[in-house]
C-alpha cells in the first residue's frame, strides 16, 4: 500500500511541475529531454556500485525498456500536442481512460477475475475520469485533431501494460532501479535525436528556463516510475483493481492541488465526479 500512496504523491507532484509549465512559459519538449537525463542520474546516484553496466544488455527486459524509453517521451509530446489542439480536458481523459488497456489485458493474460461489483466500479471510475477532469472547454474541432488523443490514449495504455507485463515476467526485484535507470536514459536518447531534428529545421529555440524546468521535473519522475514498478510488484489488488485506484487517485488529488494552489474553480460536474469517483474506489476495493 506504501508503494501505492507514494506512486500517486510523486504524480501530484508531477502535475504540479507541469501545470507551472505553462505559468513560466517553459518548452515541455526541452524540459523533458532535460527531465530524462536528470532522472537517469538519480538512478545512477541510488544504483548498487557492484553493478555491470555490460551486463544490462544481456537483461530480459533491456528491449522493453528501449520501448518504453520511446513512448514515454512520444506519449508526453502527443499530450502536449492535444492540449494545445483539443484542450487540457481531451488530454486528461483521454490519458486516464487509457486504464481499460492494462485491465483488459490483465483479465487475458494474468488470468484476473472480475466480479460484477467491480466492473461497476471500473466502469463508474472511467465515468468519474471524465466528470473531474472536465475542467474547461476541450473538443475535437477537426477531424483531423483526432490522432491525438488516440495516442495519447494508446501511449498510456501501452506504458502501464508495458510495465505490468516487464514486472511480471521480466524485471526481477533486484532490478527494478536499474530497469528505472535504463528506462529514462533511453528516453532521453529518443528526446535528444528529436531535439537535434526538430533544431535542424530551426523549429527549436533554446532557453536557460527550459533546463531548469528539466531539473526540477527530473526528480519526481525517477521516483514515480519507481514506485510503480514497486506497486505492481506488491501484489496488493489485481492489476485491474490497482490501476483503477491509482488513476482515479492521482485525478482526485490533482483536482484538489489545482483548487487548493492554483486557486482552480470546481464546478458541480467536478464535485460529482469526485463523489463518483469515491464511489466506484470503494466498489473496486470491495
Amino acid at each position: 500500500m506504501i508503494y501505492l500512496l507514494l506512486s500517486i504523491l510523486f504524480n501530484a507532484v508531477l502535475f504540479v511541475i507541469i501545470k507551472l509549465f505553462a505559468k513560466y512559459n517553459i518548452d515541455a519538449l526541452q524540459a523533458l529531454v532535460i527531465n530524462y537525463l536528470i532522472a537517469f542520474s538519480v538512478g545512477l546516484f541510488f544504483l548498487d556500485n557492484t553493478t555491470d553496466a555490460t551486463e544490462v544488455f544481456k537483461c530480459d527486459w533491456f528491449k522493453g525498456s528501449i520501448l518504453l524509453g520511446f513512448v514515454f517521451i512520444s506519449t508526453f509530446y502527443a499530450t502536449t500536442l492535444t492540449s494545445q489542439r483539443n484542450g487540457l480536458s481531451v488530454a486528461s481523459v483521454a490519458s486516464k481512460m487509457s486504464v481499460i488497456i492494462p485491465i483488459t489485458l490483465g483479465v487475458i493474460l494474468y488470468d484476473e477475475k472480475l466480479s460484477y461489483i467491480k466492473i461497476t466500479g471500473i466502469v463508474l471510475a472511467l465515468i468519474a475520469v471524465y466528470f473531474t477532469s472536465k475542467k474547461e472547454t476541450g473538443e475535437v474541432q477537426e477531424a483531423n485533431n483526432l490522432i491525438y488523443p488516440i495516442l495519447v490514449f494508446l501511449g498510456a495504455g501501452t506504458i502501464d501494460s508495458s510495465l505490468k507485463y516487464l514486472q511480471t515476467y521480466h524485471v526481477p526485484s533486484n532490478q527494478i532501479g536499474l530497469f528505472s535507470t535504463v528506462t529514462f536514459f533511453c528516453a532521453f536518447s529518443v528526446g535528444v535525436l528529436t531535439i537535434l531534428f526538430l533544431t535542424i529545421r530551426g523549429q527549436i529555440k533554446f532557453s536557460a528556463r527550459n533546463i531548469i524546468g528539466g531539473i526540477v521535473l527530473g526528480l519526481p519522475n525517477y521516483f514515480s516510475l519507481y514506485y510503480l514498478v514497486k506497486m505492481l510488484e506488491a501484489k496488493a489488488f489485481q492489476s485491474a483493481t490497482l490501476f483503477t485506484i491509482h488513476n482515479i487517485a492521482i485525478v482526485i488529488v490533482s483536482t484538489f492541488v489545482g483548487i487548493l494552489f492554483f486557486k482552480e474553480s470546481i464546478s458541480k460536474r467536478n464535485a460529482f465526479g469526485i463523489i463518483l469517483a469515491l464511489f466506484a474506489l470503494f466498489l473496486v476495493t470491495y
